[in-house]
């Protein structure tokens, strides 16, 4: 069974309680600390681990305390300095791709472009260990899924650099958008921009349904008091997927969408053409409204975890769009294989396609059947209906369509 995180949030998550949580889990406090002193900002800040408990739950509490002065910083600058660090290239990946998250919130939030993004409280030094631990920690584990529960954000209002706002905070809002949350469990914030973009980046599969069996799990201790024991919990251990009782190939993809009104639609064709080119497994334009009733295009692209970072920024630097929306999905493909059949009018590839029932399902190549069509100077249909009927004396279940 697949090795997995599985966070229950239950009163949500901030950077210290994941980190607490995750040491509490088996992450190495002194090779963490060793790593964390990569960062360019060592003398700035101070991690303190310590157990402790809320309301008889036991765990380790993190603080991270600093003498940062500069409270806000440029994506860029945070970019380059994760990259000059020297991480392992999936911890600088996901580090890059948790901020790229809240980049992306606050570009959509303040209507700006991500490079004109200036950070506010996850521009700090704590946020920046945070994000970065988070990464490590994460990439410790080396889990082949990450799952969460629905994510409390608590209740009343919170203050941040751009005033007073209900809770949850705008950028976590955002972030949070498509996930599922609980609203007013506890009262006050409950779960940060920071808690929010790391699961946000890094969850596959919000309320599974699967099986789950835990080896070990960790408690993250929260700073606040709530009616309820202000603490992560994140377990480690082994996940079947109900479907994957049927054996089907279930993959963790991305899709990555942007809203674009005001884009002439010959520069669309070119765009899907470098999407493509950057490993993308599927790209389209759909026409959609947007506000005040203006028509506009929703550019989706489909990519592995591989060639999202490539198709990202196909997108950001060749489309007209400020921002975009990265959501992790479960792409599930039945099981398939490739057969080859020479028939009287010539050599076809068929894909066969085994269902969750045992049956199955093909259909011919369209490339084949096309290129046999012109050879012989035939209408398509009919050579299709010639090729497919020969193939069922082979195959015998009716042809159909296994894309």
């Amino acid at each position: 069974m697949p090795k997995a995180l599985f966070y229950q949030p239950s009163s949500g998550i901030s950077g210290d309680m994941h980190l607490g949580a995750m040491v509490d889990l088996g992450v190495p406090e002194d090779w963490l600390r060793a790593e964390l002193n990569k960062l360019p900002v060592t003398a700035e800040f101070t991690l303190s681990l310590q157990p402790a408990s809320k309301m008889g739950i036991a765990g380790t509490q993190a603080r991270v305390s600093t003498t940062d002065s500069h409270d806000h910083r440029h994506h860029s600058t945070i970019v380059k300095m994760i990259r000059e660090a020297g991480f392992a290239p999936r911890v600088e990946q996901r580090t890059l791709d948790i901020f790229q998250t809240i980049a992306v919130a606050e570009g959509k939030i303040h209507d700006i472009s991500i490079d004109r993004v200036h950070f506010h409280e996850v521009g700090a030094v704590d946020s920046i260990v945070d994000i970065v631990g988070a990464a490590l920690c994460i990439e410790y584990f080396d889990a082949e899924i990450i799952l969460c529960n629905p994510i409390e954000v608590g209740s009343g209002h919170v203050d941040c650099a751009h005033g007073r706002f209900p809770v949850p905070a705008p950028a976590t809002q955002e972030i949070l958008s498509g996930a599922p949350c609980t609203y007013g469990g506890v009262q006050g914030e409950s779960t940060t921009p920071t808690g929010a973009a790391i699961l946000g980046t890094s969850v596959h599969t919000f309320s599974p349904t699967g099986s789950f069996t835990p080896h070990k799990v960790g408690y993250g201790i929260g700073h606040k008091d709530f009616a309820v024991p202000n603490v992560l919990r994140v377990a480690l251990g082994e996940y079947t997927n109900t479907v994957d009782t049927h054996n089907n190939d279930t993959k963790v993809q991305y899709k990555l969408e942007a809203n674009i009104d005001d884009m002439s639609p010959e520069a669309y064709e070119p765009l899907l053409a470098a999407l493509f080119s950057a490993g993308a497994v599927d790209a389209y334009v759909m026409p959609i409204m947007m506000k005040k009733n203006r028509p506009a295009n929703c550019v989706v692209a489909l990519a592995d975890a591989e060639h999202k970072l490539a198709v990202q920024d196909v997108i950001l630097n060749q489309s007209t769009t400020i921002g975009l929306r990265i959501l992790p999905f479960e792409k599930i493909e039945l099981p398939r294989h490739n057969r080859v059949f020479t028939t009287s009018l010539g050599t076809v590839n068929v894909k066969v396609v085994t269902q969750p029932n045992g049956q199955t399902r093909w259909k011919s190549e369209h490339a084949d059947i096309l290129k046999i069509s012109a050879a012989l100077n035939r209408d398509y249909p009919s050579v299709k209906q010639i090729i497919d009927r020969e193939l069922a004396e082979h195959l015998h279940p009716p042809p159909t369509a296994p894309d």
